[in-house]
């Protein structure tokens, strides 16, 4: 695959580029049905965090790029103004990017974010759930991509190519309608 260099390359065009390429090369994540993958990372407050404990919730694992950037802001503040409802549906809320926990203290600080935002710095999580990708060659990043993990830890819906803006409401629309087709037990 060819990518378009030069002056006019836009950040947006490269990482749409990206995007497409890790479309293909970048290692497969979990698939709908099976175990999410578990893992133990720390919190914008160091505190550590594991899917496990998560268990008998929904979880709205979302992975996003990077700190203080324009379209991983309005994603966090979408999660951040919909947290009410992910809560009334028995769900949580986790950020997780390969940022440090300092830098996700001051991204949690700076936009009032009221739930947990998991620092990858080793970025095996990212790797275990196939969503570790290349900028330019130089930089790896998490790509933006959302797992619905349910109660009893298995993928229910990946989201591929996530929007920043209004994503949080399609997630807990999903959440509501599976709820609804469970069988009460």
């Amino acid at each position: 695959m060819t990518i378009a260099r030069g002056p006019r390359m836009t950040w947006a065009a490269g990482l749409a580029a990206l995007a497409l390429w890790c479309g293909v090369a970048c290692a497969a994540g979990p698939t709908l049905g099976t175990m999410a993958p578990e893992f133990r990372l720390q919190d914008q407050n160091g505190e550590w965090h594991t899917l496990e404990q998560y268990r008998g919730k929904w979880v709205a694992l979302y992975f996003y790029p990077k700190d203080q950037t324009p379209g991983c802001t309005t994603q966090a503040c979408d999660f951040r103004d919909n947290v009410f409802a992910f809560r009334e549906a028995g769900a949580v809320i986790l950020g997780i990017s390969v940022d440090t926990v300092a830098s996700h203290r001051a991204f949690a600080e700076k936009h009032g974010l009221p739930f947990k935002i998991l620092a990858d710095s080793s970025k095996k999580t990212a790797a275990d759930y196939g969503v570790l990708a290349k900028l330019f060659g130089i930089m790896e990043l998490a790509k933006r991509e959302t797992f619905l993990i349910d109660p009893q830890g298995r993928i229910a819906k990946h989201y591929f190519d996530v929007k920043p803006e209004g994503h949080s409401a399609i997630v807990i629309a999903d959440i509501n309608a599976l709820r609804a087709t469970q069988k009460p037990g």
